[in-house]
């Protein structure tokens, strides 16, 4: 078995790993690691999540004994004016016969995710056109849309003059976040990310990857590309229902309304320290009226970036409330500290 092939399989059997923990098993230098590491996640083979120093590697591809071929069962290039993404969806359900591929559940969340995805191209792109591509193996149903435009999460930076392109897809991932208000509730993607198995958004040389499956989120740099890319996979059988997803953001206490969200801190980075990063964590989360902030794989917070959060924030919104989960022990004795302090 060759050098990558052992890595694959290591991250299979222990689910995470670092690149010390690799490099002890492998026998091999760091300098010889980061090259395997590099084609592997270049490749979408593995990713890799937190700062150099501290990073994280997960396997996103089976086992060798897993492997599964897919099946390209559709592939056409569509110009996007005047596109009608609903038409589309039930011309592609009917030349593919989704009834019998694959259960209603999953035909339904299917049309869903494909129809905001499509219209998301359509409307915010500024592309030309667009392909679809659609892909079946023994277990999952999988579609592709690429278009050739700006690109999601340079659209959302140039919009609200954000920091960087990183800083939208905090911004993407939070919901409610639109580039046309007038016409989007900005609710589409984050939605559709909750209703895949496994979904990725890739744009220039960002690739975000939802995996419902392991309750995560990664976000790992890959090689640019023009536009975006979006890839949406899920069980030809799953029992995820659309409506329970939508009722656990947009709740009967909450009149139905999407004003629930979940954030995962970890996102960027597994250590905050200042103000200033606690202010971008929140931003635009004062249009919720319940926040649920995920630390899992944060290992350090400080004072100043704690303050800001469960004081301030909380003192200047109230009505607004915020939950916590996976908050390792050593972090909970700074959130106690300042909200003893309120």
């Amino acid at each position: 078995m060759n050098t990558k092939n052992k890595i694959i399989e290591y991250l299979k059997q222990h689910k995470t790993a670092t690149g010390k923990e690799l490099c002890a098993f492998l026998g091999i230098s760091r300098q010889a690691l980061n090259k395997h590491l590099k084609e592997l996640i270049n490749n979408s083979i593995i990713v890799k999540t937190g700062n150099t120093r501290n990073a994280i590697y997960v396997s996103t591809s089976p086992s060798s004994k897993e492997k599964i071929s897919k099946k390209i069962l559709y592939k056409k290039e569509y110009k996007l004016p005047g596109l009608e993404e609903d038409k589309i969806f039930n011309k592609l359900a009917l030349i593919l016969n989704l009834k019998k591929s694959v259960n209603e559940r999953s035909l339904n969340i299917i049309q869903y995710a494909f129809t905001e995805i499509l219209n998301n191209a359509i409307e915010h792109s500024k592309s030309d056109r667009c392909v679809v591509e659609i892909l079946l193996d023994q277990y999952n149903f999988q579609f592709i849309i690429r278009d050739f435009g700006i690109g999601v999460f340079y659209s959302i930076y140039e919009k609200f003059n954000l920091y960087d392109e990183n800083a939208a897809v905090g911004e993407l991932i939070k919901g409610k976040t639109t580039t046309m208000k007038e016409r989007h509730t900005g609710e589409g993607i984050f939605f559709t990310s909750k209703s895949a198995d496994i979904m990725q958004i890739r744009s220039h040389n960002i690739n975000l990857a939802f995996d419902n499956k392991k309750k995560d989120v990664f976000l790992q740099e890959k090689k640019s590309i023009k536009g975006t890319e979006a890839q949406f996979t899920i069980s030809k059988n799953s029992k995820r229902k659309l409506g329970d997803i939508f009722s656990n953001f947009a709740p009967a206490e909450f009149e139905y309304r999407f004003d629930r969200t979940k954030v995962a801190v970890k996102l960027f980075q597994n250590t905050y320290v200042s103000r200033s990063e606690a202010k971008r964590l929140l931003f635009g989360l004062n249009k919720f009226k319940e926040i649920l902030l995920d630390f899992k794989g944060v290992k350090s917070i400080g004072q100043a970036f704690a303050d800001e959060i469960f004081r301030i924030f909380r003192n200047n919104f109230p009505d607004i409330a915020i939950k916590t989960e996976n908050v390792r022990d050593v972090l909970k004795p700074m959130i106690k500290h300042v909200e003893d302090n309120n």
